[in-house]
């Protein structure tokens, strides 16, 4: 009896332990993904930060190429320039999708960070609006223009202004221009300083408003046909993939900045944006 008991309390043994592999299995699934030829592929979550348009429309365009190659990428919508970079580097976000190399340098100054560029994607030119003029002929005396107040947008928009004969900046200020730099105001236009995001909205408050062209995009503006005057496509505005030096050399942020960098997402940018955004890559 006592034999047969140790071969019943054997046999039960076995048994659970088969159904406890089976079980654990399974669950185990639920971290790979198939891949190329059947082989699964362990799956790996980005989540990155951007701004609707048209950094996040290009996120979502390579999701499923991403996909593909064992990446789930989440994209976090953000409509202002400060919490994507803050929520980044306190680890919230694996990266951003929102800025150009002025914009972080001074950022990282600023707040002490150490984000790093990883990848160069398109270029989103600056443009001039009005509701009420044509051209910057038609400026009045006195005229109200609103312009970025971030101080690497602020700077150039007040470029953009010089390069279209509406003021003249001390020489050499560059991207660090500020309202002080201006050395000839001959319609002594009113120059205020607003939240980038806010700047359509003001549009018609105003004579001439200096927009980032994500932000006209969202106002249904078209660059390329609504701005009086516009930055060209030699802008060194490139907008850039930015993540931590912890995880700027992972194999799914290599994955994903090629994916950026795609022959797809140049043929997606030329074909939606139609001149708007200019891919910085060949």
């Amino acid at each position: 009896m006592k034999k047969f008991g140790f071969i019943l309390l054997a046999l039960t043994l076995v048994i659970a332990l088969s159904a406890c592999g089976a079980k654990k299995e399974e669950n185990g699934t639920n971290n790979t993904s198939a891949g190329n030829g059947g082989n699964e592929v362990k799956e790996v979550t980005l989540k990155v930060g951007a701004t609707p348009v048209p950094h996040a429309e290009i996120l979502n365009f390579i999701k499923p190429a991403l996909k593909e190659q064992g990446i789930n990428l989440e994209v976090v919508e953000f409509n202002d320039y400060i919490q994507p970079n803050t929520q980044l580097y306190e680890k919230e976000l694996d990266a951003n999708f929102f800025q150009h190399t002025p914009y972080l340098d001074q950022f990282n100054k600023d707040k002490g960070y150490d984000l790093v560029s990883v990848a160069g994607v398109h270029i989103e030119p600056m443009g001039a609006y009005s509701k009420k003029i044509k051209s910057a002929d038609e400026l009045k005396d006195g005229a109200k223009v609103v312009i970025p107040n971030d101080p690497t947008n602020g700077g150039r928009a007040l470029q953009l202004l010089a390069a279209n004969n509406v003021i003249k900046l001390k020489d050499g200020v560059g991207v660090s221009a500020t309202v002080h730099d201006i050395t000839e105001n001959p319609k002594n236009l009113k120059i205020t300083e607003v939240e980038a995001a806010t700047l359509p909205r003001v549009l018609g408050e105003v004579d001439l408003a200096l927009i980032n062209s994500n932000f006209a995009l969202e106002a249904d503006l078209v660059p390329t046909k609504d701005a009086i005057f516009i930055e060209g496509s030699d802008s060194p505005y490139v907008n850039i993939l930015v993540a931590r030096p912890d995880n700027k050399d992972s194999d799914a942020m290599k994955k994903l900045a090629a994916a950026l960098q795609s022959p797809d997402v140049k043929k997606f940018i030329e074909d939606k944006y139609a001149g708007a955004i200019v891919p910085a890559f060949k």
